[in-house]
């Protein structure tokens, strides 16, 4: 920044944007904050406006019009656009998108029935099959519909996701009483 400029710089994650007091301006880069005349746009400032709008629009389009736009974003609380890699036998959808930094550039829109269970607002990680959650987590970097894994005996054929808190999880025999017992109310008979 130049001397005698006094202006505010706010990052997030991928993104930055300056804010110039002297011209009360908010731009994506501090050469918009330092150029010459405060209060109005020069050519830069017009281009980078137009590639926030054009990313913007094509966000919306990319995921069915605004209806697809905002129920992706109420699901997953983030809205991206990037390249369809492959759908998994359970109709999850996996996407990469290489601008991205590492470890937010894949990432999956699950699918809103699993196994007879709706999932459309309670959405797991597990319910990610293994050989999907290979390429998920960058242990490689083959996708399964391009490379297929090796079947191996300890993995399931019909991925089960997690069921705890539900009637079918798995509880423990135990042979000592319980602590607390359920209170069953006196049945009285009708008059």
């Amino acid at each position: 920044m130049r001397r005698g400029t006094f202006a505010y710089r706010v990052r997030g994650h991928g993104w930055e944007l300056f804010w110039s007091v002297r011209s009360g301006r908010v731009c994506a880069s501090s050469r918009c904050v330092l150029s010459a005349a405060p209060g109005r746009l020069g050519l830069p400032d017009k281009m980078e406006l137009l590639q926030v709008l054009r990313r913007g629009l094509q966000q919306v389009t990319g995921h069915g019009g605004l209806r697809g736009y905002l129920r992706v974003f109420f699901r997953a609380n983030d809205v991206r656009v990037g390249t369809l890699v492959g759908e998994d036998k359970y109709g999850n959808k996996y996407y990469e998108d290489n601008k991205q930094f590492f470890g937010r550039h894949r990432w999956v829109i699950y699918t809103t029935e699993m196994n007879g269970k709706n999932t459309f607002w309670d959405v797991d990680g597990s319910m990610v099959p293994p050989e999907w959650h290979r390429w998920l987590h960058c242990m490689t970097d083959d996708p399964p519909t391009t490379k297929p894994p090796v079947a191996r005996k300890f993995i399931w054929t019909n991925h089960k996701f997690n069921v705890s808190g539900t009637p079918e999880q798995y509880v423990p025999y135990s042979t000592t009483r319980k602590k607390i017992q359920e209170w069953v109310p006196p049945s009285t008979p009708y008059k």
